[in-house]
C-alpha cells in the first residue's frame, strides 16, 4: 500500500516536477550538476542559479522546489536548505497540481493583512519551523 501512495505522490507532483527537470536540464547544459538524494533530483549551478538569482528576492535564495526536484545556487546551498526544502516537497506531495495556486493566495492573502508575503505565508511557516530555522 505505501508504494501505491509513494506512486500517486509522484504523479500528483508531477507538473511541477516535469518544470524543475526542464529547469535543472538548461542547468546541465550551461555546466550546472545534478545529484539524486533519496526521491528527490536536485539541480544546482548553470542556468540554475542563474534562473534563482533572478527570481524576485532571488540574491537571498539558496534554493527552491519544483515537486520533486530541488533547485539550488550551489552544492553548499543544497546543503544548508535541505530539511526545510524537504518540507516543501511533502507540501508538493499533499497539494500536487494545488500547490502553485495555493501558495500564491496565500501569499497574497498575507500581504493584503499587511503581513510579509514570503515569511509569514503558511507554507514557508511550515518549512521553517520543521526545519528548525526562522
Amino acid at each position: 500500500m505505501h508504494a501505491v501512495l509513494q506512486v500517486l505522490a509522484f504523479a500528483w507532483a508531477s507538473p511541477y516536477t516535469l518544470l524543475g527537470a526542464s529547469i535543472g536540464l538548461v542547468g546541465l547544459c550551461t555546466g550546472g550538476r545534478v545529484r539524486r538524494r533519496g526521491r528527490i533530483v536536485e539541480f544546482y549551478g548553470g542556468a540554475v542559479k542563474w534562473f534563482i538569482t533572478h527570481l524576485p528576492s532571488g540574491q537571498f535564495t539558496l534554493a527552491m522546489t519544483l515537486g520533486h526536484t530541488v533547485l539550488g545556487q550551489s552544492d553548499a546551498s543544497l546543503d544548508i536548505a535541505r530539511e526545510h526544502e524537504m518540507v516543501h516537497v511533502r507540501q508538493y506531495e499533499r497539494w500536487g497540481v494545488l500547490f502553485g495556486p495555493a501558495y500564491l493566495l496565500a501569499s497574497l492573502g498575507v500581504w493584503m493583512r499587511g503581513g510579509r508575503a514570503y515569511r509569514d505565508n503558511p507554507f514557508e511557516r511550515e518549512a521553517y519551523d520543521e526545519a528548525g530555522g526562522d
